[in-house]
């Protein structure tokens, strides 16, 4: 992945069209490929805003084709939130409510921008939306960016935290903890429902 990476920075500035070429291929490293390039690309400061309209118009049509983690996290963490930043959010609260895994993954990592720019309004409310979720995917991307909201402002992550530890799923609690004292860990997971 490594060579991947290496490589799709030699081709920032591919043309959306031939982006979603490698979209289309059925070999995982090449769609990987394109979400890489869009990655790169979208966390540029020179990228035309067209562009970047046009990546994540693309990313949305084609989210038949970003269908495992690795790729949702390659081309949500920082194409979409980018895109959206200063823009109706309506989408992910589509795509939050989504039937497809990959959809409702795509939804909360969506927000690592806005918490990046200390807007962590959207992050919570879809983390509530799928604090019940059933997949370990989803669980473990909930945790993540609940983590990175207390960066921000952990007596806001603690509140959630307060409302939701006793039912919410270990993995996400684990994960959304990570970063506290011991003893505060020990007080959110004997609040945790227990491990069936």
């Amino acid at each position: 992945m490594g060579s991947l990476f290496a490589l799709a920075k030699e081709f920032i500035g591919m043309p959306t069209a031939e982006i979603e070429k490698l979209l289309e291929s059925d070999i995982h490293e090449a769609r990987a490929g394109a979400m890489s390039i869009i990655d790169k690309w979208s966390r540029g400061k020179k990228i035309p805003d067209n562009t970047r309209k046009e990546h994540f118009d693309l990313y949305i049509r084609r989210h038949d084709r970003i269908n495992n983690w690795d790729l949702v996290d390659l081309g949500a963490l920082n194409a979409i939130g980018n895109y959206l930043y200063d823009k109706p959010r309506d989408i992910l609260y589509k795509l939050a409510a989504s039937d497809i895994i990959w959809e409702r993954r795509t939804a909360i990592l969506g927000t690592t921008y806005f918490i990046r720019k200390n807007d962590l309004d959207d992050t919570f409310k879809i983390a509530e939306i799928l604090v019940n979720d059933k997949e370990d995917l989803i669980h473990k991307a909930v945790g993540w960016m609940l983590r990175f909201t207390g960066d921000k402002d952990m007596s806001r992550l603690k509140l959630f935290l307060d409302k939701h530890a006793a039912t919410m799923p270990r993995t996400m609690l684990r994960a959304s903890i990570e970063k506290f004292s011991k003893e505060e860990k020990e007080h959110y997971m004997k609040l945790g429902r227990p491990i069936k």
